[in-house]
């Protein structure tokens, strides 16, 4: 699983006049499965996704789509880490590593 760190690196009106795309492209993640939940940082300076079910390749790439990234108002920080625990509504991510 990835948490997907983006900050943004332009004026908050920068920001906003690429939020339609940006919503579009989410939307689009959330329906193929690959996005678990997203929003926005407090305070207003980036935000978060949650990702899982693809590669580090995969998820770099999708970042690279983002049309917050392609219009230059965002930098991302990708971690992936483990889900070994998880609520049970995010079951179906949940990973068990061999010890």
């Amino acid at each position: 699983m990835f948490v997907m760190e983006l900050t943004y690196t332009a004026p908050i009106e920068a920001v906003e006049d690429q939020l339609d795309a940006h919503m579009a492209w989410l939307d689009g993640y959330y329906a193929s499965g690959v996005f678990l939940a997203s929003g926005r940082k407090i305070p207003r300076d980036g935000g978060v996704i949650l990702a899982g079910g693809v590669s580090r390749a995969e998820v770099e790439r999708i970042a690279a789509e983002d049309p917050f990234t392609m219009a230059g108002v965002c930098a991302y920080r990708i971690t992936e880490f483990i889900a070994t625990k998880t609520s049970s509504d995010l079951a179906a991510v949940r990973e068990n590593p061999a010890l």
